[in-house]
């Protein structure tokens, strides 16, 4: 009698079959399901874009079947011939399995018994990597985390030909290979696997998954709750710095999925990252509903893997890239296959969101499995409509309250500003509070640098973090926010940044003229506190969208202030005067500093210092108040790189000498500029004066006064957020009252 049919008798005598079913499996059960794959059999053939996305593996796995199997000894860091070619392997392996499973053709199981049986010959007697950069060491690869990789990839392979291999096959494997690989992962390199991190998001997955296909309870809950007694200390770093375990911290699945994310989906470390982990995240979860639906690990946290689908969508620009926040590699986007399977397991397991498909349709491929059958459906039948990105305001931390991510949209993306007051983001944390970064569609206007890396480029310090990402790419220098003192942020102690976040003031884009973030830091600099604020307007007197930025500075010693703005493009116009030095050196010694050429220095305007630039055939213009005691730098990243590692990227840095101060600009988008019409437009600055009108403790107040004489006034409490709270100040002779924490016309 098979499990169906005894399924089926057991309940008739009225007997759960629940106990059961957890020792007597049908496979695959992981992410492919018998049933699914029915379902999809049925419609090949009638859903084009599924069938594409089957054409398409099939040809990359054919490839692979007739160039042959290799498995070689590791010895390469990332980029490398070994590892790209176990890197290979596993995805392949995975996308042989599914064709098995729907095409029903043995040449795919053969070739995945085939590879893991060369791999269980190996694996026996396999050392740790060669290399020894990392402070968790693999075996296929140099560190712990791309072995997770592979198990998480092998274990669908696995599950997909479970039924083809002999009984005493599926022993040889799991003894000699799958079981020990896990226990590698798990009980060998604790410091890896029983922490709050992507790498253990990947580890418990890898772990999880293989106890699944296993039916190995004891791997089943070591994935979903850590190791018990992991013999670690208190404070041990790993190579990025982050610290590895913290007093009282929780372990394994569950553990990662509640504290790294936000209530609305935001995940800590930054969307680099979230994208990375969101695939072992709803792999795992999806594995549980297919085997343990009562657990309900799909929906854990008020469906939070669903809400960090929507964050993620949230926090791209017009191309789909996604924001650099902390460690992140620009270009990164939601065409990466991670995404592919996130859109599509959010649509079919969540709400059946129309909009989710008009990404799918962009992203141009699906899952092989139900849910991207089902989004392939819903392409086809024309259900999909436009995914509305909007401004939005992202909390960070378990409970919503270590800070966040504000996103104000104007348009349709005709001016994005992304604002970070969040908590430090684990060890791939920058040291950036009040940073900001701006864009006009999908381009740059004010950049944030992202990470210094060569990700996968062998020549490139094997493709892994280079020393540069900490030397210039998390200080506080190389991002738009205040330096003080050439200090970093927290003096770039993670220990005590990790104590830390900004606190948000106001966030409100429900106005069609003007939407406003305004967030505190008052630890990043001890005896100075930071009150920036940041308004997006639309004003009829202006060809486009603008921006607004107030930093409140105040504190308990006169200090070296430095306020960098980080434009991408050339160099157009200024009012100032400045030199350019012969001999290029260094603007200081450390902290990101010593990275900076200085190739011009000049006084400031008193009143407004302007200056202007062109970026991606459009013009921009900053206007500063400034007095003639400031001073003008224009920077060129680069100093002290002999390796080139580096992009050589320019900012216009502020320095003012003073106590308690105050930074007001406007980044003003104007005009284009065609190279094939050779049209120039609006190439101007339509702003005649930027002037502070009142600053206390209890307001900060400035004009707008545009060429024309038309004049706009913005007014921002600096103590009282309250929505609710009525406001009365006088400027120039005239009263205004408002209720709310700021005031505009």
């Amino acid at each position: 009698m098979n499990l169906k049919k005894f399924s089926v008798t057991l309940l008739s005598i009225g007997i759960s079959i629940s106990s059961f079913a957890l020792s007597a499996k049908e496979h695959p059960n992981l992410i492919l399901t018998e049933p699914g794959v029915e379902r999809i059999r049925a419609n090949l053939g009638q859903v084009p874009l599924f069938d594409e996305s089957l054409a398409t593996i099939k040809q990359q796995v054919d490839v692979e079947i007739a160039l042959g199997i290799d498995t070689p000894i590791p010895k390469d860091f990332s980029g490398g011939y070994t590892h790209q070619r176990h890197k290979l392997n596993f995805f392949t392996a995975q996308k042989a399995g599914v064709l098995y499973q729907v095409l029903e053709d043995e040449k795919y199981a053969k070739y995945i018994r085939d590879m893991l049986f060369q791999y269980e010959a190996m694996y026996k007697d396999l050392p740790l990597h060669p290399q020894e950069r990392s402070y968790a060491r693999g075996k296929l690869f140099w560190q712990c985390l791309n072995d997770s990789n592979w198990l998480v990839y092998m274990s669908q392979a696995y599950d997909a030909i479970y039924d083809y291999l002999s009984e005493s096959e599926r022993d040889k494997l799991e003894t000699n290979l799958f079981r020990p690989f896990a226990d590698f992962l798990s009980l060998e390199n604790p410091q890896f696997f029983n922490r709050v991190h992507n790498h253990s998001t990947w580890g418990v997955t890898a772990v999880g998954m293989i106890g699944l296909v296993m039916d190995d309870e004891e791997l089943i809950q070591r994935a979903l709750y850590g190791i018990e007694d992991d013999g670690l200390e208190v404070g041990g770093k790993d190579n990025d710095g982050g610290t590895i375990k913290v007093e009282g911290q929780r372990k394994g699945f569950f553990a990662n999925l509640e504290e790294p994310f936000s209530p609305d989906g935001y995940y800590t470390e930054g969307p680099y990252y979230q994208r990375y982990a969101m695939y072992p995240f709803l792999i795992l979860a999806l594995a549980m509903e297919n085997n343990r639906p009562e657990l309900k690990v799909l929906q854990h946290k008020d469906n939070v893997l669903f809400k960090g689908v929507d964050a993620l969508l949230n926090l791209s620009d017009a191309d789909g890239e996604f924001f650099p926040i902390n460690d992140g590699q620009k270009g990164m986007s939601y065409y990466t296959s991670s995404l592919v399977s996130a859109v599509n397991l959010a649509y079919f397991y969540g709400d059946k969101n129309p909009e989710l498909l008009s990404i799918v349709e962009k992203q141009g491929q699906v899952l092989i499995d139900e849910s991207g059958l089902a989004a392939a459906i819903g392409v086809r039948d024309g259900k999909a409509k436009a995914f509305a990105k909007k401004s939005i305001n992202l909390s960070d931390g378990i409970n919503g309250k270590q800070g966040g991510i504000g996103i104000l949209r104007y348009g349709n993306e005709d001016l994005t500003l992304v604002f970070k007051y969040a908590a430090q983001g684990l060890s791939h944390g920058h040291y950036d509070k009040l940073s900001y970064s701006l864009y006009e569609k999908g381009d740059e206007v004010l950049q944030d640098y992202g990470l210094a890396r060569f990700v996968n480029i062998e020549q490139k310090g094997g493709g892994n973090y280079l020393k540069e990402n900490t030397t210039w790419a998390k200080t506080t220098i190389a991002h738009n926010t205040l330096s003080v003192n050439e200090k970093k942020h927290f003096n770039g102690s993670y220990d005590i940044a990790s104590q830390h976040h900004s606190e948000l003031f106001t966030f409100d884009a429900e106005k069609d003229n003007v939407q406003v973030v305004s967030a505190t830091e008052s630890n990043a600099y001890p005896g100075t506190s930071m009150h920036r604020t940041m308004a997006m307007i639309k004003d009829e007197n202006f060809e486009k969208a603008f921006l607004l930025d107030i930093m409140r500075v105040e504190s308990d010693s006169k200090n070296q202030y430095d306020f960098p703005y980080y434009f991408m493009g050339q160099v157009l116009d200024m009012n100032f005067a400045y030199d350019s030095p012969k001999v290029l050196r260094p603007l200081g010694e450390d902290n990101g500093y010593q990275h900076l050429f200085v190739e011009g220095k000049g006084n400031a305007v008193s009143g407004n210092s302007k200056f202007s630039w062109l970026g991606n055939g459009k013009y921009y213009t900053l206007t500063t108040v400034t007095d003639n005691s400031d001073e003008l730098l224009f920077t060129r990243i680069g100093a002290n790189d002999p390796e080139f590692n580096l992009r050589r990227d320019a900012s216009l840095l502020l320095r003012r000498n003073a106590q308690d101060t105050l930074f007001v600009s406007v980044i003003e988008p104007h005009g284009s500029y065609g190279p094939v019409t050779e049209l120039s437009q609006n190439s101007k600055s339509s702003i005649a004066e930027l002037k502070v009108v009142v600053d206390n403790d209890d307001y900060t107040g400035v004009t707008i006064t545009d060429v024309k004489g038309n004049e706009q006034l913005f007014i921002i409490s600096n103590d009282n957020a309250s929505k609710t709270a009525k406001h009365s100040v006088k400027v120039n002779g005239k009263k205004y009252k408002w209720t709310g924490p700021y005031f505009y016309q």
